[in-house]
């Protein structure tokens, strides 16, 4: 089974938000609208939006929204 995972991810690592779904094209407008979100002063500071795949839900950070 392939888990989508997105990530919001601030300069020091820290993750704050996290969706993780099954359906590949609700992962990427996930990932496109946290892209989106992030202003220009937070992405020249470090911030990234990080879109990847994990095998299993033991995978999945525990703090992510999970969707099915």
């Amino acid at each position: 089974m392939t888990i989508w995972v997105n990530e919001q991810i601030d300069p020091s690592g820290m993750i704050h938000a996290c969706i993780a779904t099954c359906n590949e094209s609700q992962a990427k407008d996930c990932h496109d609208s946290f892209q989106s979100n992030l202003t220009e002063m937070q992405k020249a500071a470090g911030w990234v939006a990080r879109l990847r795949t994990v095998d299993s839900w033991d995978e999945v950070p525990v703090n992510s929204l999970k969707l099915n």
